[in-house]
C-alpha cells in the first residue's frame, strides 16, 4: 500500500504545495491536486514537479468537459516529462453543477465521454496519428469546419507511452467502466466497511472485461489522519466536507454523493443534510452528519485504533491510502503510517 495526500485547493496553493513537497522526505508517495472551480490543477502540478524528486503527482480530477482529449493528453505528457515519469492522470465526469454552471458545457454522455477521452489519451501517448470520429471528432469534418483539418500525432515524444489513468466514479455504470478500462479508481466518501455492498457487483462486472495488460485495478481512498489518545475528536473536522458533498454538490435529485450516502444506508440523514445545506444552514448540515459516517471515513484515534483503520482500508481493496494529516506535526504522522504499510 502506498501513501498519498490531497492538496487543499481552497487556500494558498503555493504554501499548500510547499507543505506537501516537504512531506516527500517523510515517506509520502504521491500528492493529488484538485481544481473544482478554483485554481487549475496542472499549474500547481507543474510547480510540484519542480519542488519534488520522487513522489508521484496526480490530478484529482480534471473533468472531461473542460478540456479536449488532445489537451488532456498533452497536459499529462507535459507533466510526465517535467517530473521524469511521475505523472498520474485523474479524470472524471464531475457533475452538472460544475460542467454546466462553471464551464458552460452541456452535461451529456458522461460515461461515453470519459471512455473516449481515456482511449484517445492512450493513443496519443503512443504517438498514433489520430483519425477518430465519435463524441469527439479529430479532425473535424469539413461540414463543421473549414475543411483544413487533418489527422495529426503528438509533436513531442512522451516520456512514457502509458501515463497511469485514474477515474473518479461513484455510480454503478461508471464504476463498472472504471474497473474495465482504468489503471486506478478514485472513489469519494469511501467507507471501507460498506464499500463492497455498494460497489462489489459493478467492480466484478468491470473486472471481468478488463484487459490483463492493465494489471489489477488500483484504488485510492482514505480520510483525515490524527493519532493520539484524544485524536478521535478530529473526526468532527470531516463533517463540513461530508455535508458539502452530500448536501451541496448538486441539486435535489441530481447529487451523486447524496445518492452514495443513501446507498450506504443513510437515506433519512442524507435528505436532512441536503435540505439544511441548500437552505443555507451549513453548520446544521454538518452537525447532521452521522457519527458513524465520520468514524468510518477517517483514521483518527489512539495508535492501535488507527492501525486497525488502515487495515480496514487495505482489506477493502485500497492500494493507495489517501490521508489528510491533522495537527502540528504532519511529517510525524506520515512517517508513522508509512512504517505500517
Amino acid at each position: 500500500m502506498e501513501l498519498s495526500m490531497m492538496l487543499d485547493y481552497a487556500g494558498d496553493p503555493r504554501r499548500a504545495a510547499d507543505e506537501a513537497a516537504a512531506l516527500e522526505a517523510a515517506g509520502l508517495d504521491a500528492v493529488w491536486v484538485a481544481e473544482a472551480w478554483g485554481f487549475d490543477s496542472p499549474t500547481i502540478m507543474g510547480y510540484l514537479a519542480a519542488r519534488t524528486e520522487r513522489m508521484k503527482i496526480g490530478s484529482a480530477i480534471l473533468n472531461v468537459y473542460s478540456r479536449t482529449p488532445a489537451l488532456v493528453a498533452q497536459t499529462a505528457a507535459g507533466l510526465d516529462a517535467l517530473s521524469g515519469g511521475r505523472a498520474l492522470l485523474g479524470l472524471g465526469a464531475s457533475g452538472p453543477q460544475v460542467v454546466e454552471g462553471w464551464h458552460g458545457k452541456p452535461y451529456d454522455k458522461p460515461i461515453g465521454r470519459t471512455r473516449e477521452t481515456v482511449e484517445l489519451c492512450r493513443r496519443i501517448w503512443r504517438r498514433e496519428t489520430i483519425d477518430h470520429h465519435g463524441i469527439t471528432d479529430m479532425p473535424l469534418p469539413p461540414e463543421r469546419g473549414t475543411g483544413l483539418g487533418k489527422p495529426l500525432k503528438i509533436l513531442t515524444r512522451p516520456v512514457r507511452d502509458a501515463v497511469p489513468v485514474y477515474i473518479a466514479s461513484l455510480g454503478p455504470a461508471n464504476v463498472r467502466m472504471t474497473a474495465e478500462i482504468a489503471d486506478g479508481w478514485l472513489p469519494t466518501l469511501f467507507l471501507p466497511e460498506k464499500a463492497h455492498a455498494v460497489w462489489g457487483s459493478a467492480l466484478a462486472e468491470g473486472t471481468a472485461l478488463r484487459s490483463p495488460e492493465l494489471g489489477p485495478l488500483r484504488t485510492v481512498a482514505g480520510g483525515l489522519l490524527a493519532i493520539g489518545e484524544d485524536a478521535a475528536a478530529a473526526r468532527d473536522l470531516a463533517r463540513p466536507q461530508i455535508a458539502l458533498y452530500v448536501g451541496g454538490m448538486g441539486a435535489v435529485g441530481k447529487n451523486f454523493y447524496n445518492d452514495l450516502a443513501v446507498a450506504y444506508g443513510y437515506g433519512e440523514e442524507a435528505r436532512k443534510i441536503q435540505e439544511l445545506y441548500l437552505s443555507g444552514r451549513k453548520r446544521d448540515a454538518a452537525a447532521a452528519v452521522p457519527d458513524e459516517f465520520c468514524e468510518l471515513m477517517t483514521l483518527c484515534g489512539p495508535e492501535g485504533y488507527v492501525r486497525e483503520r488502515v487495515e480496514a482500508f487495505r482489506e477493502a481493496g485500497v492500494t493507495m491510502l489517501n490521508v489528510t494529516p491533522v495537527g502540528a506535526e504532519p511529517a510525524r504522522l506520515i512517517e508513522t503510517v508509512k512504517s505500517w504499510l
